[in-house]
């Protein structure tokens, strides 16, 4: 993770581009860096391209749901800088990693995971982290390179963030319990904000 990562994950399914803006900045201003739109979202590249024209250098923004390196392309000419998969997918990774963009490949079985991080993903999104478990997160730390980023995705929000983080997770996925569309502004950072206050007296930071 970068030094500039809260290590949380924004996951904004269905965003549009007109909202994109305003959902930006409020995660922003929250404390959120990491903005993930998936591409079954209306529209996303255009939402990631103006999120990054929108949001100051230290935001990363990218793509969520991405199948194939032609999508990788497509992500990064939209000036994406963050891949995330529901699967592992050795072509996305190696396409991901050869364009200097972070992968985030979602894996649900040690094999899964050793074979990302051979492909050279950036950090593992634990998908969907309701089958693997915390006690599945600890087993595969117990076996996994020492420093390997294990990120849960899947019904997490901020109570059920800080057993993960207490358990040994690198941070988390958020999507529809901080983001929905049509959720107004105010509600989606009042939310970040409480996710915010999770992380900060977990890291103390």
């Amino acid at each position: 993770m970068s030094a500039t990562s809260t290590g949380l994950i924004a996951i904004l399914r269905g965003l549009s581009p007109r909202e994109a803006p305003a959902v930006g900045r409020a995660l922003y201003r929250a404390g959120i860096r990491m903005l993930e739109v998936p591409l079954n979202s209306p529209d996303p590249l255009e939402s990631i391209s103006r999120l990054r024209g929108d949001l100051p250098d230290d935001a990363h923004v990218g793509a969520g749901t991405v199948l194939t390196s032609t999508q990788v392309a497509e992500v990064a000419e939209a000036g994406g800088q963050l891949i995330v998969s529901p699967n592992t997918n050795h072509e996305v990774i190696m396409a991901t990693v050869s364009r200097g963009l972070a992968s985030y490949p979602g894996v649900a079985t040690p094999s899964e995971a050793f074979a990302a991080l051979d492909a050279g993903a950036t950090a593992l999104k634990i998908f969907p982290s309701e089958t693997v478990g915390i006690a599945g997160m600890k087993a595969w730390s117990s076996v996994l390179p020492a420093g390997t980023a294990l990120l849960p995705v899947g019904g997490v929000d901020d109570q059920t963030l800080i057993a993960w983080l207490e358990a040994g997770a690198a941070g988390a996925g958020i999507g529809s319990w901080l983001y929905k569309p049509g959720r107004a502004v105010e509600e989606i950072a009042a939310r970040a904000a409480s996710l915010m206050t999770v992380w900060h007296a977990h890291t103390g930071s």
